[in-house]
């Protein structure tokens, strides 16, 4: 609210599960089969999924949302 009227724009997004190499190893391929049941999209977040929302906050398509906290989480938390 401080720097809105400055035309500066504060969001923060908040990714759930992204398939990152760090995630996405044959280690894990049964966890991530598993979590994969509970998200209502029935997929892992690609990370271009992820970049997508964050170029779209840092243009002028985004003028008017600031102060938000923007979920990437597959509808998840709307369970």
């Amino acid at each position: 609210m401080e720097l809105a009227l400055d035309n500066i724009q504060v969001n923060s997004v908040h990714p759930e599960v992204i398939a990152t190499s760090m995630l996405m190893n044959e280690d894990a391929k049964e966890q991530i089969a598993q979590i994969t049941n509970f998200i209502p999209v029935a997929h892992v977040a690609q990370p271009e999924e992820v970049s997508q929302l964050v170029v779209l906050l840092a243009s002028d398509e985004s003028s008017y949302s600031t102060g938000a906290e923007f979920v990437i989480d597959g509808s998840m938390t709307a369970r």
